[in-house]
């Protein structure tokens, strides 16, 4: 537990030193900062205190977890239909500009790069190796900062973010791994975009 603890306590900055990269402002520099400060710098750190793979949530996930995470992902696609009556988020998503199908996929892989950084740091070096000791206090340490990490965008995000972080959460403490979460989360993403470029172009009507 206090081997657990002291990780967690020495993952708490890098929190707030992702949010000001040395790279500019670009969002495929900014996947790449994230990429550095969010799994790397965590990885090197969780190999000194001797944590296992598993420890970390870099396991397979679990078959059982299969029926959630379809329900979820159906929940996150009605989510997602609301979502574009709300102008501030369509007015924001899709968070890169791009110039025709190629330009959006691309793009959509960066941002998968992205989820995937923090699916790795919040639910995997996070919330993993406190698990063990009490998984539902697991739950809310690791999801008070990634709620945090919102800040700045929609108003919405925030709450929004907090309810999803303690859903991908447990969706990930039932599959034993980060796995989960990232394919809700990026799914999720994609999808809402899509939702909003059909909104912007006018080919969807709310």
């Amino acid at each position: 537990m206090r081997k657990g603890l002291l990780f967690y306590t020495l993952l708490l900055p890098l929190v707030y030193i992702a949010r000001f990269s040395p790279f500019g402002h670009s969002l495929f520099r900014w996947s790449l900062w994230l990429l550095l400060i969010y799994t790397v710098l965590p990885l090197l750190l969780a190999r000194a205190f001797g944590f296992s793979k598993k420890d970390i949530g870099l396991s397979m996930s679990r078959g059982d977890v299969l029926g959630p995470l379809l329900l979820l992902l159906l929940l996150a696609f009605l989510l997602s239909i609301a979502g574009t009556r709300v102008p501030s988020m369509v007015s924001y998503y899709p968070r890169f500009s791009f110039s025709g199908v190629p330009g959006f996929i691309e793009g959509e892989f960066v941002m998968g790069l992205i989820m995937l950084t923090h699916e790795l740091f919040f639910r995997g070096f996070m919330m993993f190796p406190l698990v063990k000791w009490n998984w539902k206090a697991a739950l809310l340490l690791q999801d008070i900062p990634y709620a945090l990490a919102h800040l700045g965008k929609p108003g919405l995000e925030v709450p929004y973010s907090f309810l999803a972080g303690l859903v991908f959460g447990w969706l990930d403490v039932r599959g034993r791994s980060f796995i989960p979460s990232f394919v809700l989360h990026w799914t999720g993403s994609v999808v809402f975009d899509i939702l909003c470029v059909l909104v912007k172009t006018g080919v969807l009507t709310v």
